[in-house]
């Protein structure tokens, strides 16, 4: 069962992808995804997984004249943004470099900052009127930077964070099964069963984190952040340790070159 496990690991965020693979990777994240968005908005009031939420509420402001909260919400967005900036650069060095672990590094990166995150927010109660900006600053970032990830892998097949794309795309899909049941449909409509099901998932992981999310955040607070982190670590740890092995037998090899 071992083997098995180590060489699922290593395809869920290593560097050699197939298509199962990407939609695994996928659902865990979405999973993850939504936990945070749920326990966000529970803490701050704000979701922080999608940007079309926030860049309208920023135009609303601006339409008041409430030009601090509407800057703010841009630069939630910048944050976003930054992360998935965050992503593509980590893993653009890390292919110059071969590493197994390029798209291993920004989930670990995700995790840490979770990590800092939760014990620093259970063990010294912030004031949440004051610290609620930052809040989702950092969750709009973890958002981008773990939404970037998978769409990169994917080639924008896949997302973890865009609920009403992959909605939008089932309706199309439902309307192009529809139209195939009829006497004409099923000689020039195909309809992507497969892609349906894959965002079917998608959503229901992103429901069932939300759920858990909520309930973390209702019961034990920050830390709910902590299994997730775990969660991300665990995912990240077989191609991280590839590398490692790969540079440990390198250096070995060049010291008894040298010897």
């Amino acid at each position: 069962m071992k083997k098995p496990l180590n060489r699922h690991q290593k395809l869920l965020a290593g560097k050699r992808r197939n298509i199962e693979s990407n939609k695994s990777l996928g659902r865990r994240l979405a999973f993850v995804a939504g936990a945070i968005n749920a326990g966000g908005f529970l803490v701050v009031n704000q979701y922080t997984s999608h940007m079309t939420g926030v860049i309208s509420i920023a135009a609303d402001k601006f339409a008041v004249g409430q030009w601090l909260s509407a800057t703010t919400m841009l630069i939630y967005i910048a944050c976003f943004i930054f992360g998935a900036t965050t992503t593509a650069l980590i893993v653009i060095c890390a292919r110059t470099k071969q590493l197994h672990s390029r798209y291993a590094l920004p989930l670990t990166l995700e995790a840490i900052l979770l990590l800092i995150f939760g014990v620093t927010n259970s063990k010294y109660t912030p004031n949440l009127h004051l610290g609620a900006p930052y809040i989702i600053a950092l969750l709009c970032y973890l958002m981008g930077l773990q939404n970037a990830v998978i769409t990169k892998i994917s080639s924008t097949r896949i997302r973890t964070t865009h609920i009403t794309g992959m909605v939008t795309d089932i309706s199309i899909e439902a309307g192009r099964i529809l139209f195939s049941c009829s006497k004409h449909g099923k000689q020039h409509v195909n309809p992507d069963n497969e892609q349906i099901l894959l965002h079917i998932s998608i959503i229901s992981m992103f429901l069932l984190g939300g759920i858990c999310g909520a309930y973390g955040f209702n019961y034990i607070g920050f830390l709910t952040v902590l299994p997730l982190a775990g969660y991300l670590l665990f995912i990240a740890y077989m191609p991280i340790r590839q590398d490692l092995l790969i540079k440990q037998y390198l250096r070995k090899r060049i010291f008894r070159e040298i010897v």
